[in-house]
């Protein structure tokens, strides 16, 4: 535990832990709504923050903040108007993004794309003191809309029309769950970077589902899954000295592939638990088959 005795790991690790509540957090609901790689655009586009915060020696996280809610706003203006052309409009925002984070950042005073890597890869020895306190505030955020609406968001990520009809504000609710996903993106490039950032919050989802079909036994695992793996991550990247993001990752896959072959042997217990309760007298083409959720999404 000796590396607690560097200020500069006691702010990794702070950072490490909201990262791995807040990415599954909304990921969840990311996964149901079939928007699995939003986190990816978003963190194309946060790149354009960075290099401003660069050019204009402001914090690069706060202004990639401001970019990134502004890119998930226009992201849900194109996915409601843009029926045609949406995918090619998003395209061009996402490399745009990424272009313009490479031309600010060398437009800056002594910048230079090596600048960048820290953000797109994540790096525990950049973490300052503002960055946390950024971190912190946004982490807030995230953890209060995530499981202060967390019924609301559930059923607009569920059925779009059936909560527009009990009248949930639907589009109001969507624009929230992608700003929510910018501001993930932004707490999370510090230590996982900006290009990997999008798998901690499926992954982890993913692998949680392999074990659990209630959203909050799913939530649940999912954010100690989250956690976990970031911590892990970032111990190992200290002794082992290998990039932090990409450890992080591959660490989630990791958990993923176990809980996969975890669920296998699971599934084939429940399933004969289920007909050995089922009465004897009940001939098999009249059991009720076990309800199953379309497309695999999780139940409540």
């Amino acid at each position: 535990m000796d590396f607690l005795d560097y200020a500069f790991m006691q702010r990794a690790l702070l950072a490490a832990v909201l990262v791995g509540v807040t990415a599954p957090a909304i990921g969840i609901y990311l996964v149901q709504r079939r928007q699995a790689l939003m986190g990816d655009g978003i963190g194309h586009v946060a790149m354009t923050g960075v290099g401003l915060g660069f050019l204009l020696s402001a914090s690069p996280v706060w202004m990639a903040t401001l970019t990134s809610v502004l890119g998930a706003v226009l992201m849900e203006l194109i996915r409601w108007y843009g029926r045609t052309r949406g995918d090619i409009a998003l395209a061009m925002l996402f490399y745009g993004g990424m272009a313009g984070g490479v031309m600010f950042i060398n437009l800056a005073p002594g910048g230079s794309n090596a600048n960048l890597t820290s953000y797109l890869f994540g790096s525990l020895s950049t973490v300052s003191e503002s960055d946390v306190t950024a971190i912190c505030l946004l982490a807030a955020f995230v953890v209060l809309v995530t499981l202060g609406l967390r019924r609301q968001l559930f059923a607009v990520s569920q059925d779009e029309e059936f909560a527009r009809v009990t009248g949930l504000p639907v589009r109001v609710l969507n624009l929230l769950t992608a700003v929510t996903a910018a501001v993930t993106v932004t707490v999370a490039m510090r230590v996982v970077g900006l290009l990997l950032v999008s798998a901690l919050m499926v992954v982890p989802v993913a692998a949680a589902q392999q074990l659990s079909r209630s959203f909050a036994a799913t939530f649940a695992i999912a954010v100690a899954i989250g956690v976990s793996v970031t911590i892990g991550g970032t111990v190992t990247s200290y002794y082992q000295d290998v990039p932090p993001g990409a450890t992080i990752v591959l660490l989630t896959i990791a958990a993923f592939l176990l809980l996969t072959a975890l669920a296998a042997p699971l599934s084939r217990r429940r399933a004969r638990a289920a007909a050995a309760a089922r009465p004897a007298g009940d001939p098999a083409e009249c059991a009720v088959p076990a309800a199953r959720e379309p497309d695999g999404k999780v139940g409540v």
